[in-house]
């Protein structure tokens, strides 16, 4: 596997990765305001990609100290 494959495998983990973390986070809130919680999964398909305010959510080196 090139350099190149391994780049946009990590990449592509990585998205992913964030991108369970933003469902995740959006089905814990709609059933908090009572809602199903499969509505959170109509938005995040209606919108496409992962929101840049939500990249903020990815993992922080906190964890690392």
């Amino acid at each position: 596997m090139s350099v190149q494959d391994q780049a946009r495998a990590l990449m592509v983990r990585h998205r992913h990765m964030i991108r369970n973390r933003e469902q995740t986070m959006l089905s814990r809130k709609a059933v908090e305001l009572g809602m199903p919680a499969e509505t959170a999964h109509i938005v995040s398909d209606a919108k496409g990609g992962v929101s840049s305010s939500f990249e903020t959510y990815d993992r922080s080196n906190v964890g690392l100290s």
